[in-house]
């Protein structure tokens, strides 16, 4: 396809306005990093939308592991970015500056490694993410099952893209096209789309992650405007069908549940927990169904929506900078708060 002429169209679009909703974190900083907001028409416009993991992980998951990590012999072992994330009363690297035990890594797996030397402590893994880090954790529990490793307890919010994504349709949030998440469609294809968009007319197109890859999946949706159809721009990546080994060795250790996203209460069957035949790897994981919004004056959930734009949010640029987070969406890099702020984006 001629770039060129998918910048001309995009740029000159005339038709009906259109929301279209970057699922994606990662999207959402390679849409600014490329500058694609300025090529677009005014009457395109791209909202970020709730596929941060961090964004999305709720107040009252934070303030357990922050209840955790004060106990004696207790490690809480996760990602960079939770670390910083607010509960609702302060973050898991406000604890560590208390004397918690908390510990970064790179991969689920470290952990493995971290509870050989130390076999009276019991680390807990913070289980944070979609789709995409499923099949990791699954490993991990397989590792753990196989070597009979008692000392490594995981902690789930693990949460799964189609079904918030109708919640969002159901909920009236204002999208005409969504650009489906490039990473979670390597396990999940596309196919697991297709009900959403046939059922709201609404197109999705999977895309990759460089400035071309997003261009040519916006020409596709902006091109079929009130069809319900799935399109997979980035067939590279993605097969039509995902990783079937993936989806089945998620689904031993796995099974679905309600969970909560960050302020935007529970979504039915949109989480994982661990089955109940290997409850004892659970380090509370069944209970936590609640969210509590820490900040009145946050306005992460609308932004997460769809309902706001970041700059939108009372606290935006005054309390809440990525020095000073107030909200989820400026702790991660992948957040839409964090994005417009670091890319001095007013779209």
């Amino acid at each position: 396809m001629d770039l060129n002429k998918v910048i001309e169209y995009l740029g000159s679009y005339d038709g009906p306005e259109m929301n279209i909703m970057e699922v994606c974190g990662s999207h959402t900083g390679a849409i600014a990093k490329n500058g694609i907001p300025g090529l677009l028409s005014s009457k395109i416009h791209l909202i970020s939308g709730p596929g941060c993991p961090v964004c999305v992980t709720p107040s009252s998951y934070v303030d357990y592991l922050l209840e955790l990590s004060l106990r004696p012999n207790i490690c809480i072992v996760t990602f960079g970015d939770l670390i910083r994330v607010p509960g609702s009363k302060e973050s898991l690297s406000m604890a560590k500056g208390k004397g918690a035990r908390v510990e970064m890594v790179y991969s689920p797996m470290d952990i493995l490694d971290m509870a050989a030397k130390e076999s009276e402590t019991t680390f807990i893994f913070a289980a944070v993410g979609f789709e995409t880090t499923m099949p990791v954790y699954a490993l991990l529990m397989q590792a753990l099952t196989d070597e009979h490793i008692e000392n490594v307890k995981l902690l789930t919010a693990l949460k799964t893209m189609p079904e918030v994504i109708e919640w969002l349709c159901k909920s009236g949030a204002p999208i005409n096209g969504f650009i489906a998440p490039g990473h979670v469609s390597v396990v999940t294809g596309i196919h697991c789309f297709e009900p959403i968009a046939s059922k709201y007319n609404i197109p999705f197109g999977v895309a990759g992650f460089s400035g071309e890859e997003i261009l040519i999946a916006l020409y596709g949706i902006v091109h079929a405007y009130g069809q319900g159809k799935v399109m997979n721009f980035y067939p590279s990546v993605v097969a039509d069908n995902g990783n079937p080994r993936a989806r089945d060795l998620i689904n031993v250790y796995f099974e679905k549940s309600p969970a909560a996203w960050r302020g935007m209460g529970v979504v039915e069957d949109s989480g994982m927990v661990l089955k109940k035949e290997f409850s004892k790897y659970d380090a509370g994981s069944y209970n936590l169904t609640q969210d509590h919004k820490a900040n009145a004056a946050c306005s992460c959930d609308q932004v997460l929506m769809g309902k706001k734009k970041p700059y939108e949010c009372p606290l935006y640029g005054k309390v809440c900078t990525p020095l000073s987070p107030q909200g989820a969406c400026m702790v991660s890099t992948e957040g839409g708060c964090f994005t417009y702020y670091s890319n001095n984006r007013h779209d």
